[in-house]
């Protein structure tokens, strides 16, 4: 048998958070992410903890309690909802648990909106979004590499060189290639240290997995997608800037993450003309 690399052990528990990403409302046993890892019942955990930093459980937990504080704020569900929708047994446990976490009920932080998690939206008043494209989006093929840490201070480029030296190897390379990041977490919600990102290339020829370098399916469906030339320093400002429209709107969020598409190369693009595209999965 083979020696396993931290590369195997990447792609393993990469399709394990994408496992939890997609199941957060149904029962999630780890005996059951183990056997997705192809890993032993004994140091699945372990091996998840070192390469994730926080146990299987403490994972899950945050993700379905985080989950609540978005859907909280920016959809129209009920607390019952929104309980059974991301896997809590009745909506009491769902209020109990967010009482511990936050020392204030569901109710409370949806009824009263100056409450605030972890730090207020910082709204640009100079800042002037556009009004939105709805579009439905096909399904898109994606290779990617899963990045932990707070937004904006990751290092993104070394991130893209190993996706284009996959599309050099696998000969992926076709006209058409999206440069994508897909941010999973609130950074007004989630500590720095724990928000998840994921820096993608949008492909249309089938790749296998290599090294650090996973693949998956981006969900398709409906999207609000803003427009904004500028520094990406001030993406965080701009996504806030599209919550709050989203707010006022006759949409709701739909249950899946945010995503960001780069159409211009930053390597040799003034600050000022980086152009960006801003997804919004929503709801009619």
């Amino acid at each position: 048998m083979k020696n396993i690399t931290h590369n195997d052990y990447t792609q393993r528990i990469n399709k394990v958070a994408e496992y939890i990403n997609n199941h957060l409302n149904d029962p999630i046993e780890v005996k059951t992410l183990a056997n997705i890892a192809n890993l032993s019942h004994y140091h699945f955990s372990r091996i998840f903890k070192a390469l994730k930093g926080e146990s299987p459980a403490a994972f899950i937990a945050r993700l379905r309690i985080e989950t609540a504080v978005q859907l909280l704020r920016y959809s129209s569900l009920t607390v019952e909802e929104i309980a059974f929708n991301i896997g809590y047994e009745t909506p009491a446990s769902l209020s109990k648990a967010f009482k511990n976490h936050y020392n204030i009920t569901p109710t409370q932080y949806r009824t009263n909106k100056d409450i605030y998690i972890m730090k207020k939206e910082i709204i640009n008043p100079d800042l002037v979004l556009k009004a939105p494209k709805i579009v439905q989006l096909e399904p898109k093929n994606l290779i990617y590499v899963a990045l932990t840490g707070a937004y904006g201070t990751l290092d993104y480029n070394a991130a893209y060189r190993q996706l284009w030296a996959v599309i050099k190897a696998q000969k992926l390379f076709t006209k058409g290639i999206e440069t994508i990041c897909i941010s999973y977490d609130d950074p007004k919600v989630t500590q720095a240290s724990l928000q998840r990102s994921d820096v993608c290339l949008a492909i249309h020829k089938p790749a296998v997995p290599q090294d650090k370098v996973s693949c998956k399916t981006l969900t398709g469906g409906k999207y609000a997608v803003f427009f904004y030339q500028g520094s990406y320093t001030m993406l965080s400002v701009v996504c806030d800037a599209a919550m709050q429209w989203l707010l006022q709107s006759e949409y709701t969020l739909r249950d899946e993450p945010m995503f960001e598409k780069y159409l211009n190369d930053s390597r040799r693009t003034p600050e000022d003309k980086l152009k960006t595209e801003i997804y919004i999965p929503i709801n009619s």
